[in-house]
């Protein structure tokens, strides 16, 4: 049986206050509004604060270890969610999503990803209390997952979005007909006297069906910092829950992290190669694991460097129009 910081009463009570939360972001997107950058900069800090305090009072609570594992995992997720805001970003511009409507489709895509997180680490911990082999699978596809993503920064493929090809939109077009303009935040309404769905509904299938594949790459991702389930739900929870807001504090600067997805990619590599070791270390006493707090610097040191290679490459691509200008 795995070990867990969490009791039934800490389960309930963080579900309660996440139940909460999301309600309150409901309240806030139930007028369509285009989120000035006071507002989004004002809740990303509120979600920022949360996981920090929610960190020392597990360090109160219950020591060094799982407060460590918690912040390392909050890195990974978070990071990963940074590229969850890129194929965002794509899927509202590609079915031209109001200005004002955009907040709720982010909040509809941050539901469902919480539940499709909830449904893998239920079935992640049944796949490790099976046995440590469990571990070996995880870092398998890590491994892969990272090399495709790095294959696709460098052919500058990556998150490329074609929304006919995707099947939860293909079906939903061939089960009910489609309108041709938004209806506010309504996913269907009463056409002649028929039901049909909104352009809001196809987008928000679509991000249902984007949510699927990163929940299958940032379960396994979080499993290899800590083997808590109650610590890999919390670590998605707080990440995605400040989505909708730093969504409207970055969406001018995402596209300058080109190299992000070289360093998620090498993160990724790093946790499974970080997997296959404790599987092995279970086989083989004198394989070496690493350790959580080796984990929480090489990914922060990681995510610095890209940030700082990208901001260079903008940079020097800004200043090169200039020097080859003639004089």
């Amino acid at each position: 049986m795995l070990e867990s910081i969490g009791s039934p009463l800490l389960w309930a009570v963080t579900i309660a206050v996440l139940v909460v939360l999301l309600a309150l972001d409901f309240a806030v997107t139930r007028r369509p509004h285009d989120v000035p950058m006071r507002e989004a900069v004002g809740w990303t800090v509120f979600y920022l604060a949360l996981p920090a305090v929610f960190g020392v009072v597990v360090w109160w609570a219950y020591g060094g270890t799982p407060a460590v594992e918690f912040f390392t995992g909050y890195v990974v997720e978070k990071s990963l969610s940074v590229d969850n805001l890129f194929v965002f970003m794509l899927l509202l511009a590609s079915f031209a999503v109001p200005p004002a409507l955009a907040q709720r489709v982010l909040l509809y895509g941050i539901v469902g990803a919480l539940v499709l997180r909830g449904i893998f680490i239920a079935a992640g911990a049944a796949v490790i209390a099976s046995g440590a082999w469990a571990f070996l699978l995880f870092g398998a596809v890590l491994l892969v997952t990272a090399v495709k993503v790095i294959r696709d920064a460098v052919r500058g493929a990556d998150h490329e979005i074609d929304i006919d090809k995707m099947r939860a939109v293909r079906l939903l077009r061939r089960l009910m007909p489609v309108t041709s303009d938004y209806h506010g935040s309504k996913l269907t309404v009463r056409v002649a006297g028929r039901r049909a769905l909104t352009p809001m509904a196809l987008v928000v299938a679509a991000v249902f069906m984007t949510d699927v594949v990163f929940a299958v790459d940032s379960v396994p991702a979080v499993y290899g910092v800590t083997e808590d389930p109650y610590l890999v739900f919390v670590t998605n929870a707080f990440a995605l829950l400040g989505l909708r807001a730093l969504y409207f504090v970055l969406r001018n600067v995402l596209a300058r992290l080109r190299h992000l997805n070289y360093g998620l990619g090498l993160i990724l590599a790093f946790i499974g190669v970080k997997l296959v070791l404790h599987w092995a270390h279970g086989v083989w006493d004198q394989v070496p694991e690493v350790p959580t707090p080796l984990s929480l610097g090489v990914i922060l040191v990681t995510l610095a460097t890209v940030t700082v290679t990208s901001m260079a490459a903008n940079r020097r691509d800004s200043l090169a129009p200039a020097s080859q200008s003639p004089h």
